[in-house]
């Protein structure tokens, strides 16, 4: 008798202490896809920086593969990874809000709009990758540091950044209308097209096998977005090439650059072959560890 009122006036106590624990581990679950998102973001910087390095060579300057490849080995093994804080601070951000953003938004505009479930979620889509504009600067840094024509001006991140202050906010944020479309639309096709791609693919009935498929659907759609937008990549790169002076619109730069390439697509597209093949590997990485971390989180 003793043993079960002590049991009752233990009770609400313990009670009481999962009660208040349940607000975090409500805070936790709200807060796993901007988690797995910012981890597969820091998988894929590490081991593709060095390919994206050789991609952005043939963007900036129309040359081929092997130049660009010699290019950096004659930069030297210790400037192989110069410039990896940029892009692995921006694409940490970007994917943790990539994906944390579109469940978010998902959530809270199926509660507040009545529209089709497709409808809902590619507008979430939109507005989560319009939102990772916010981090331009950070891609604008990266390829200041990218391009070798600025190695004598500044040797590290923060010097790069000190260098922009002089030229005014502005300046952080040259190249923000290709980002701006880039990002927004390629998160609408990306989401609007993953569950779709993964259905078509063999049932998966093991974990590695899940881990195959995933791999798999991101790498297609990374290879087929990379290769979309590819141009306006080109576009976005020789406009964050430059520091300072008249800040050209996006249809003037291309037709530079469309100029410069003796009009001719293939021109356009070089190094098109090397984007499809990181992007495979890219956003096959970062689908696979995203999906992964979610479920075992």
């Amino acid at each position: 008798m003793m043993d079960s009122e002590a049991h009752e006036k233990r009770s609400p106590i313990i009670t009481s202490s999962k009660q208040d624990l349940s607000p975090h581990i409500a805070h936790v679950g709200e807060m796993k896809h901007y988690w797995c998102g910012c981890c597969a973001a820091f998988n894929n910087v590490a081991i593709t920086f060095p390919i994206q390095k050789v991609l952005f060579r043939q963007q900036l300057y129309g040359i081929k593969t092997r130049d660009a490849v010699l290019q950096l080995r004659r930069d030297g093994f210790r400037n192989l990874y110069r410039g990896i804080l940029p892009p692995l601070m921006q694409k940490t951000t970007t994917l943790a809000l990539m994906f944390g953003l579109y469940e978010d938004l998902s959530c809270f505009l199926r509660k507040h709009i009545s529209t089709p479930e497709f409808a809902t979620r590619s507008m979430a889509a939109l507005l989560a990758g319009t939102t990772e504009a916010v981090f331009t600067p950070l891609e604008r840094v990266q390829t200041l540091l990218q391009d070798h024509k600025h190695h004598d001006k500044f040797t590290n991140t923060f010097q790069a950044f000190k260098a922009l202050k002089c030229h005014g906010i502005g300046e952080y944020y040259r190249g923000l209308i290709p980002i701006l479309f880039r990002n927004g639309f390629s998160n609408v096709l990306f989401f609007g097209l993953r569950g779709p791609i993964k259905e078509h693919l063999p049932s998966a009935t093991t974990h590695s096998a899940h881990l195959v498929n995933d791999f798999i659907c991101g790498g297609l759609l990374g290879a087929m977005l990379g290769i979309l937008f590819f141009p306006v990549n080109v576009v976005k790169t020789r406009m964050q090439s430059q520091i300072g002076g008249e800040f050209q619109s996006f249809p003037k730069v291309f037709q530079k650059i469309w100029l410069e390439r003796d009009r001719k697509l293939t021109n356009l597209f070089r190094g098109a072959h090397l984007n499809y093949h990181r992007s495979l590997i890219s956003w096959g990485i970062i689908n696979a560890t995203y999906e992964f971390l979610l479920k075992i989180t």
